[in-house]
């Protein structure tokens, strides 16, 4: 299945997938698509976008504390294969499937 994945470095992974055409975001709300429940994660922190021509954005949604992207904080950035992506205290790592 084509897409991305963003897996956290933790003991127990966390996993978020992401098809092609979607759009998620990531946030400790229940109004968030993907629940992350850890020190300095906004309520509604990021959007993460899937578009069909099989690029991947992430957007800070005026997160307290930022996203980061290779350790730079940034507002919107378009994603590539082995980016981190830091929200809170979690670290991803982006992989883009076949």
């Amino acid at each position: 299945m084509a897409g991305w994945i963003l897996q956290s470095r933790d003991e127990t992974p966390i996993i978020i997938r992401l098809p092609p055409g979607s759009i998620r975001t990531l946030g400790r709300t229940a109004r968030a698509d993907f629940i992350l429940e850890a020190a300095l994660v906004s309520r509604l922190h990021c959007r993460l976008t899937a578009d069909a021509a099989d690029q991947l954005v992430v957007e800070d949604l005026r997160s307290t504390n930022g996203t980061m992207v290779n350790g730079e904080r940034v507002e919107r950035q378009l994603l590539k294969p082995g980016d981190r992506v830091t929200v809170g205290r979690v670290d991803f790592d982006v992989v883009q499937q076949s």
